[in-house]
């Protein structure tokens, strides 16, 4: 696929992830973070928190899949990426990843996507993480 054809076709985006027990899981697996904040729901209610907070890096997660399988080519590779998290996330919420085209370089061929990550469960869609990425076409 060429550049142009992508920017084309992903100026917006948008796709639905779960944070799922089997995802939770598999993540705590995986990074071996125990940390009692995403582990032990007293410690973390005396946070302040109303149960355990899902690890942040399950956002990046959901925007490896976002890259590697959304993104309507194979050819994509991600250089770098960059998330700020504004709420925390609890098992089961709803996450949508909201990305838009911000900039490009037909010279390095390179892709730089604004991305915003919003719970959908809440009453009102609410702003969790926003971030950008920045891909490759190889």
């Amino acid at each position: 696929m060429e550049l142009q054809e992508l920017i084309e076709q992903t100026q917006h985006m948008e796709c639905t992830y779960k944070v799922t027990e089997d995802v939770y899981k598999a993540f705590q697996v995986v990074s071996g973070d125990m940390n009692p904040l995403h582990t032990n729901v007293d410690f973390a209610k005396g946070k302040g928190f109303s149960e355990c907070v899902m690890y942040g890096n399950i956002l990046n997660c959901f925007l490896s899949h976002f890259v590697g399988m959304a993104l309507p080519s194979d050819d994509v590779m991600i250089q770098t990426q960059d998330i700020q998290y504004h709420k925390p996330v609890f098992l089961n919420d709803e996450i949508k990843l909201i990305a838009e085209v911000e900039e490009y370089s037909e010279a390095v061929r390179i892709i730089n996507y604004k991305l915003k990550f919003y719970r959908m469960n809440a009453e009102k869609p609410q702003l969790v993480a926003k971030g950008h990425v920045q891909i490759g076409l190889i």
